[in-house]
């Protein structure tokens, strides 16, 4: 996409947005930051700052009058912000709804009045709830486990509802296992991936919940990039207002993935070879397996994904040791 846009992503200092930001400014679009900065980091975005087509705002998707404001003039918008983790969900319910739906229908809003050309979200497949049936494809879900997957079904409901009754054009894309650079290694609810690069390179035994058996569709984050820049510059009608898919269409157990970051990282420090990891007790709301069907994206958007796990591995490493020297 050749032309220059005005866009919009909230939640534009955290991992996936800050990703999402570098890209849109290096095609040559306007970006406008949201974020209140409670799961994002500022040195996501330190090297955008002096950008001329970078505008950072620091504000809630849970007022309206933010949303509004963030709005103004915007084409696009790319919806990231969010308040993450199953786990996080099940401790403070009120506080991940409040965000996660509240922001989400303030937003709809604002966008909505503001005349935007199309919204495009992050769903997830925690939406495939209790549903057995794998591959995971677009229009069979089940019951969801946790609060976080009722909320971003809901987003998904509302986008359908808008599209619907107000004419708007949404795109929910439903992200499997999302890992690479700028991924948080720190916090009570780091993302496997980074927690288990950091206690892999402190020389800790990787923490596994249940038997390692679980099994993900880990999708790297330039995956991800090339789904958003799809849903964004897609002019077949047909593949506008529904969700895709955004993974690999593969999957790996944890025993797997663990054994595979063992592998690169002793490549260049051999003792991380020999750790081996503990296990402990299955995580509440947690799906056993998880690998989608990405037909749909391949048919209607074009979609191909370039990374599969281990050279998305690889890359992620690749930051995660420049970043800790």
């Amino acid at each position: 996409m050749n032309t220059t846009h005005s866009v919009l992503v909230t939640g534009g200092a955290g991992f996936i947005g800050s990703n999402l930001c570098e890209c849109l400014l290096e095609q040559g679009h306007r970006v406008v930051c949201l974020d209140n900065f409670a799961t994002g980091h500022h040195s996501n975005i330190a090297s955008f700052l002096s950008h001329p087509y970078f505008t950072l705002l620091e504000g809630d998707i849970r007022s309206l009058d933010t949303c509004r404001k963030a709005t103004e003039g915007i084409e696009y918008v790319f919806h990231q912000a969010a308040l993450g983790s199953v786990p996080r969900s099940i401790k403070d319910p009120v506080t991940t709804n409040e965000v996660n739906v509240t922001g989400f229908l303030n937003l709809l809003v604002a966008a909505r009045d503001a005349g935007v050309k199309r919204f495009i979200y992050a769903a997830s497949s925690s939406t495939y709830g209790d549903s057995a049936t794998l591959p995971k494809r677009e229009e069979l879900i089940g019951k969801p486990l946790s609060p976080y997957a009722i909320t971003k079904y809901v987003n998904e409901l509302y986008a359908d509802v808008f599209a619907k009754t107000y004419g708007m054009e949404c795109i929910g894309l439903r992200y499997f296992n999302v890992f690479g650079r700028r991924q948080d290694p720190n916090g009570a609810y780091a993302a496997v991936i980074p927690l288990f690069v950091k206690q892999l390179l402190l020389h800790e035994s990787p923490r596994i919940n249940g038997d390692g058996e679980y099994s993900r569709d880990f999708t790297y984050i330039d995956n991800v990039l090339q789904m958003n820049l799809l849903a964004m510059s897609t002019s077949n009608p047909e593949a506008v207002n529904t969700v895709y898919n955004t993974a690999c269409g593969e999957r790996n157990t944890l025993n797997q993935l663990v054994d595979c970051l063992k592998e690169i990282l002793a490549e260049t420090d051999p003792a991380i070879a020999t750790i081996p990891p503990v296990y402990g007790p299955v995580r509440t709301g947690d799906i056993p397996h998880s690998l989608a069907s990405i037909e749909k994206a391949r048919l209607l958007l074009g979609y191909k994904p370039e990374f599969f796990l281990k050279e998305g591995l690889r890359e992620a490493v690749k930051w995660y040791r420049n970043t800790s020297k």
